[in-house]
């Protein structure tokens, strides 16, 4: 009598590389879920069984789960760098990716300030978007979406996407279009070279470069305004098309200047409530051979407004900086760096028809599933 072969309990395995530069550690992390709604969270070197196995009890949500995710990376990163697979085995439905809008992943432990991209093949009812963008609490949540039946994430190039923060739909978010071409690109191989997003901002479009991706973006003109008083503001303007107020500091800051400034967000909700202002970006003139490279311009992008106190890297204030800056330093082509705890550079190209390109690397460091 043949012996019946032991059904394993769990799902499909998918893995992820995640590669953390100046750790000498070289391994694996495996989160294990069961249909039995067991944990195990375990690291062990390339190859081998796990050295180090910790039970987890089933999370209360996605966020503890990302929670645990986070100290965990946390504890690898202490570690004299290293290069270890997240092994995440989950049962059923629909599949999400967690994107990073940067080429480096030194700062893996801090999950919360990443893009989740949601290739969707189905519909959702319309108040499901805001909610799985609350319950994933991160700056912003992407929802890819066909545009006709007949379409399929491998073969077309066009979709529709929208973005939303934990507290609201946002008109134009160039960090979570970054993260979607990312996922179709890298992860779902879309075989065209050029992707076009139907968006609340009209039509986007996303092309593999040989260092990253270059999105196509609209141009956003600024207007001057008035400062009063004895501040430390060299110029202000605002851009009605994305009601965000441009701060550009006195040159006679440095960029540690602006890494260090602290800003109260809360107090930013009492003094503007009118609804005018949906973005604030401090910005500053870059030093010529500042630091370890030079960039044109620094910035910071705040926006409680929408529920994202300070948003890491932002292509859509990049749209209103872009402009600003040409004009400013004379120049088409820039190198920025916007200055957040986890920030990240971008090249900017402006084109003759009005738009911006702006380039970026990102990288997939989770891959899963949302249950229905």
């Amino acid at each position: 009598m043949k012996k019946k072969k032991k059904k394993k309990p769990f799902g499909k395995s998918v893995r992820t590389l995640f590669e953390v530069p100046n750790l000498e550690y070289k391994g694996r992390l495996s989160v294990l879920y069961s249909s039995q709604e067991t944990f195990r969270l375990s690291s062990c070197p390339r190859d081998q069984r796990a050295r180090e196995s910790t039970p987890l009890p089933p999370p209360a949500s996605s966020q503890a789960w990302l929670k645990t995710l986070r100290h965990r990376a946390a504890e690898l990163q202490r570690r004299p760098s290293a290069s270890f697979v997240l092994d995440l085995r989950v049962e059923h439905l629909r599949r999400h990716w967690l994107s990073s809008p940067s080429s480096s992943l030194s700062h893996l432990g801090n999950l919360r300030q990443k893009s989740l991209a949601v290739p969707s093949a189905q519909e959702l009812e319309e108040d499901m978007h805001q909610k799985i963008a609350r319950e994933m609490n991160l700056s912003e949540t992407a929802f890819i979406r066909k545009l006709h039946p007949t379409d399929n994430f491998a073969q077309s190039s066009c979709f529709g996407l929208r973005w939303f923060t934990p507290a609201s739909e946002v008109p134009l978010c160039g960090h979570a279009t970054l993260a979607s071409a990312a996922v179709l690109f890298y992860k779902i191989k879309n075989v065209n070279s050029t992707l076009t997003f139907v968006t609340l901002s009209g039509e986007l479009r996303a092309r593999q470069a040989e260092d990253g991706i270059v999105l196509d973006l609209p141009l956003y003109p600024v207007y001057s305004q008035t400062a009063i008083g004895n501040t430390l503001v060299q110029d202000i303007c605002y851009s009605p098309d994305t009601r965000k107020l441009l701060l550009r500091l006195s040159d006679t800051y440095d960029r540690s200047f602006l890494e260090n400034l602290k800003v109260n967000t809360e107090n930013l909700l009492q003094v503007e409530n009118t609804g005018k202002v949906k973005g604030l970006i401090l910005t500053l003139k870059g030093e010529p051979g500042g630091q370890s490279q030079s960039f044109d311009f620094y910035s910071r992008y705040f926006a409680p407004w929408v529920g994202v106190a300070e948003d890491p890297v932002t292509g859509s204030a990049h749209a209103v900086l872009s402009s600003y800056w040409s004009q400013q330093l004379g120049k088409k082509e820039m190198h920025a760096f916007q200055c957040s705890q986890r920030g990240g550079e971008l090249g900017i190209s402006l084109r003759p028809d009005g738009r911006v390109d702006i380039r970026g690397g990102a990288a997939v460091v989770l891959e899963g599933t949302l249950t229905a």
